[in-house]
């Protein structure tokens, strides 16, 4: 059988192809290639109902994923999938359940691949978390597979004009339902579900959601994650009665983060477990003591107020900001300080064996990741980058802390699920949902492997709080033995020749580069006044004990729910006014009305999202 195309076969193909590559749409030059659809390797005939014309750069780029590595449990995930789809035939879908930084995606560019080798897809839609993943999954899927893919927006009504391949959020995928249900009516479609939870049929998508990808040829479901702590259905996979996905195992590819560690493709963590002990001082002189083994109790009056004994809970407390005596300064022996100077810590250590190791801090809202911020350039010196949904340019500013040296970046909600810094080490994680699913969503953050040249740990620095404590324990059962036990750092690693040197060295031995100085806190002991590194838990002067104690006004205890000019309102119903108030506060002054603008003034912006809710069911 022949291989190369005739001369009139290349001028017909071109003409077909309206002289445009059919991958990346450009004007074809004259000595553009013609590749077989199906390649001529697996008995691919070389005729005109077989032929695509391509220029230059997109075939051999398509070729170079043939020089795919692939590791181990990738190639079995691939050869699983593919006899699961093409041969086995009995589902359309395939589960990869696999730790977070294994290597999913590009798992799944290469079965992709494989799919269109073998004439069994048109075209590939991945559907994943947010944006930031949504942009790493076009540029792996065109370093395998040869294939431009488009990002696909809210805003774009005419899908079929973007190009064959197409990626998109799951926000706004909601709002092209029927575009989607067209396209995987008109051609062969591959469907790739990033982070399945995402599927909630009511809750992300409404009761229609499954009928948009219905006529798909292939589905690939992906996750790190595989638990909905919330008993919310989803979209094409089942649930059993524990939350877990329920799929046919030889239509399942499974590898845990244990099973990822001791292979070296995710590293081990270490649980921080931060203890506390909070006095709150309430009316009339009286105190209350809390802390994570010992509940609060209130007497007499208060006992009857339910916010407060909602608000002296142990984790509430533990979010509350605290600030230095009359000022907006925040307090440097507060328990959040004490979380950052032993993660800071922990920091310079690692730092010794992965010189641009940073740290991630998980906040529960905006007001603590603006005050994380300020604490941490206030103990170190350097302010941490901010990310949240309410700033412009977040992005780029993660883009920024994944490829400079910078120590630390503060996040609400931003850094989760398929975002990529593989240099974050350390994770203070004090966040707003305490879900299992949000937990080791998280700790996927810290635990992505650098190289084959990374020995580091990951660390957690949490509330010792018994609800994280159940899901850090399920996550340290599934490590071997040897993966839970640390073995202490002999030598360090030069950050310009990458050399080894003695832990004391001051500069490398091989280059001369100059080591930064190893800080350090210390804290007064108030028996004896002796000086002692921060997080010691006893003076090593005179043995009093040093355990962590920290006095809270019955003002501050509150903040984290409210009582507000003696209205009771939950924490959530705080947050979600203030997030409401600058925008109605921005529209109250637009529209110049002069009693508006005075209620606005009286009523507090805490209780801005009660006011609605009243509105909403009043109309």
């Amino acid at each position: 059988m022949k291989r190369r195309f005739t001369r009139r076969q290349r001028r017909i193909v071109a003409m077909v192809a309206a002289g445009r590559c059919r991958l990346c749409g450009n004007a074809l030059p004259p000595d553009f290639h013609i590749d077989h659809r199906r390649a001529f390797s697996r008995g691919g005939p070389t005729i005109l109902a077989n032929a695509d014309a391509l220029c230059a750069r997109c075939n051999l780029s398509k070729g170079s994923k043939s020089m795919l590595k692939l590791r181990p449990w990738q190639c079995a995930a691939h050869d699983q999938a593919i006899t699961w789809l093409t041969q086995t035939a009995a589902d359309r879908h395939f589960l990869i359940n696999a730790a977070p930084g294994a290597g999913k995606t590009l798992a799944t560019c290469a079965i992709a691949a494989t799919l269109f080798e073998k004439d069994e897809i048109d075209r590939v839609v991945v559907i994943a978390p947010r944006n930031e993943v949504v942009n790493q999954w076009a540029a792996d899927f065109a370093r395998v597979t040869g294939r431009h893919m488009n990002k696909a927006t809210g805003a774009d009504q005419e899908l079929h004009l973007l190009g064959l391949d197409l990626c998109a959020t799951w926000s706004a995928v909601s709002g092209l339902q029927d575009a989607f249900q067209a396209i995987c009516r008109d051609k062969r479609v591959l469907v790739v579900c990033d982070e399945h939870h995402h599927a909630a049929v009511k809750a992300a998508w409404g009761d229609g959601a499954d009928s948009a990808f219905a006529d798909a040829r292939f589905v690939i479901v992906l996750t790190g994650t595989p638990i909905r702590s919330d008993g919310a259905q989803s979209v094409w996979l089942a649930y059993d009665d524990q939350g877990a996905i329920d799929h046919p195992l030889e239509g399942t590819y499974t590898l845990t983060y244990g099973e990822a560690v001791d292979l070296g493709y995710c590293r081990p963590v270490t649980f921080h477990r931060h203890e506390g002990r909070f006095t709150v001082d309430l009316e009339g002189g009286e105190q209350v003591h809390i802390s994570s083994r010992a509940k609060a109790e209130v007497t007499g009056k208060l006992a009857r107020i339910p916010a407060l004994q909602r608000a002296l809970d142990f984790y509430r407390l533990a979010c509350v900001p605290q600030y230095e005596p009359g000022s907006s300064v925040p307090l440097s022996s507060g328990y959040q300080a004490s979380m950052v100077e032993w993660a800071s810590a922990k920091l310079n250590d690692l730092r010794e064996r992965m010189p641009r190791a940073g740290g991630l801090v998980i906040a529960p809202s905006i007001e603590m990741a603006e005050y994380f911020a300020q604490l941490i350039e206030k103990l170190e010196g350097e302010r941490p980058i901010i990310v949240h949904s309410q700033m412009a340019g977040a992005e780029n500013r993660i883009a920024a802390f994944r490829n400079t040296d910078r120590r630390w970046i503060v996040s609400v909600a931003m850094i989760s699920e398929g975002v990529d810094i593989r240099r974050l080490r350390v994770l203070i994680y004090l966040p707003h949902a305490l879900t299992e699913l949000a937990f080791r969503q998280a700790i996927g953050r810290v635990v992505r492997t650098d190289g084959p040249e990374d020995d580091t740990r990951a660390y957690v620095v949490m509330p010792s709080f018994e609800t994280l404590e159940v899901y850090a324990r399920r996550v340290e059962e599934e490590m071997s033995a040897e993966a839970r036990s640390e073995t202490p750092p002999r030598t360090k690693r030069c950050s310009v020749c990458a050399e080894e040197n003695p832990l004391g060295a001051s500069e490398c031995e091989s280059c001369g580069h100059a080591f930064p100085p190893r800080g350090g806190r210390f804290h007064a002991c108030p028996e004896c006044d002796g000086l002692n590194p921060a997080g010691a838990q006893e003076c090593q002067h005179c043995g009093t004990s040093l355990g962590h104690t920290f006095a809270l006004t019955l003002d501050e205890a509150l903040r984290t729910g409210a009582i507000v000019r003696g209205m009771e309102i939950d924490e959530d119903a705080v947050q979600a006014g203030e997030q409401m108030a600058p925008k109605v506060r921005e529209m109250v002054l637009k529209c110049g009305d002069a009693a508006l603008v005075r209620v606005t003034q009286l009523l507090p912006e805490e209780s801005w999202h009660r006011l609605r809710a009243i509105f909403e069911d009043a109309a």
